[in-house]
């Protein structure tokens, strides 16, 4: 098909590179401008516009997509289909309606749970035991349209938000060739009222760990908030950064660092002990409990967020 794709993360550009393997035509690819990033704090493209440059396509980074100039960019192409995926910009009526076959959108979850910007950690967050990609007829709603395919997927005990995004990444890419190969067939399905939930945007406070907790849900949140915005708390009143947990059976003062050897940093919570694995002290780097633990003989017996 002659296809426009606007993504801008490494989400968006798996599935671009799916769809040009499978031979669509792209004739043309929106993205986010691109944005200061590293120290020098240099403009970077974003991963879908230097993938899209390899392959020597065309790419336009407006703005918005409320302007006539901007709307001009989608009309002219003459596509079939706009394939969307966490691009960033909202996109007006005017322009859902320009491709001859509409917009699809690649969303990470099992709609209509967790419609919104954070899908992927809110459904760790939640304790959901599983998740999934739905291609959706896109509308003017938050992620309200028609859903053409879903594609569930199992979430493990040891995902994070970063190894839960990259099999995701991999299954929306998938997703969108094998529902494209049979577009012509698919029956859209009106999504049910019952189940909605939305997955708000994430925010550093709320990544604050709360030790009165019971564990299961400490350790849910440190993997869901890695890598960002980072579980986060403070030992000896400095920032400390906490990036895989398990919950364990046991009870031990909230915050209160039971032990600390070369299997984890042991916290105690509400309810059960957190297991801390790995961790970053303030101006360091991200360290295994065991190299963490070896340079503070005294932190039995601590707590944190104190």
């Amino acid at each position: 098909m002659k296809l426009i794709f606007a993504g801008t993360p490494v989400f968006a550009a798996k599935a671009l590179e799916a769809l040009l393997a499978a031979g669509h035509e792209i004739a043309l690819v929106l993205t986010q401008p691109d944005r200061p990033a590293g120290r020098g704090m240099k403009l970077k493209p974003s991963p879908v516009k230097e993938l899209a440059l390899q392959h020597g396509l065309r790419v336009e980074q407006p703005l918005t997509l409320k302007t006539p100039e901007a709307q001009a960019l989608v009309s002219e192409v003459g596509a079939e289909v706009m394939v969307v995926a966490a691009y960033g910009l909202l996109l007006p009526k005017v322009v859902l309606d320009m491709p001859a076959r509409g917009c699809l959108n690649i969303h990470a979850s099992l709609l209509p749970r967790w419609r919104g910007a954070a899908p992927i950690q809110r459904a760790i967050l939640a304790g959901d035991a599983e998740t999934g990609i739905t291609i959706m007829q896109m509308d003017v709603g938050l992620d309200t349209g028609d859903m053409l395919s879903v594609h569930p997927l199992a979430i493990s005990a040891s995902d994070t938000a970063a190894s839960l995004h990259d099999k995701l990444a991999v299954l929306g890419a998938e997703a969108i060739v094998s529902t494209l190969a049979v577009l012509d067939s698919c029956q859209p399905t009106v999504q049910p009222e019952d189940g909605v939930t939305y997955a708000a945007k994430l925010s550093k406070e709320e990544a604050r760990v709360d030790w009165t907790l019971p564990a299961a849900d400490i350790a849910r949140a440190i993997r869901a908030y890695n890598p960002a915005p980072g579980a986060h708390t403070l030992l000896a009143g400095e920032p400390l950064k906490l990036w895989f947990a398990e919950a364990l059976d046991g009870q031990g003062a909230p915050g209160e660092v039971l032990r600390a050897d070369a299997d984890g940093v042991v916290v105690g919570s509400g309810h059960g002990l957190v297991r801390i694995t790995e961790l970053q002290a303030a101006g360091s780097k991200r360290l295994a409990a065991r190299e963490f633990a070896a340079g503070r003989s005294a932190l039995a017996g601590t707590v944190l967020g104190a």
